[in-house]
């Protein structure tokens, strides 16, 4: 049984990019070229994560890095989700939204986040019914 093209590639690209998160920690601590101190490593506080959300059956994926306390990167609600993400000590698994109502389609959706936070490992993906269940559960820091 093989895998449909839109799964493999969605794979690949989220594989990639991960790659590309994990490398940037490794080349500050070699002393080459990159951001250090403001993004946990230095004072033990935040941390970088890269986050991503993907539609049922990985139909489409789309992801953003959120690097913690300076909130810099390209995720449109940083400074929110970082204080989100602070408040349930970098676990998404811990992050209380603001529940509010949904319908009750079935679209899931499955949000992932990885990376590090205040120096420790953080891998957690979990899967919503639908956009709306995951921005109630989750509030900003899926909200890109």
């Amino acid at each position: 049984m093989s895998l449909p093209r839109t799964a493999v590639a969605a794979a690949a690209a989220s594989a990639a990019l991960l790659l590309l998160l994990l490398a940037a920690p490794q080349a500050a601590a070699d002393g080459k070229p990159g951001r250090q101190g403001k993004h946990g490593r230095a004072d033990g506080t935040g941390g970088r994560l890269f986050l991503s959300v993907s539609g049922g059956q990985n139909t489409w994926i789309r992801g953003v890095q959120l690097s913690c306390p300076d909130a810099d990167g390209h995720h449109p609600h940083a400074a929110e989700a970082c204080t989100t993400l602070d408040r349930a000590k970098g676990d998404p698994g811990r992050v209380t939204g603001a529940e509010h109502r949904c319908t009750r389609q079935y679209d899931p959706v499955t949000a992932t986040a990885e990376g590090e936070w205040n120096g420790r490992p953080v891998v957690w993906h979990k899967t919503f019914p639908n956009a709306c269940a995951l921005d109630g559960a989750t509030g900003p820091v899926f909200r890109f």
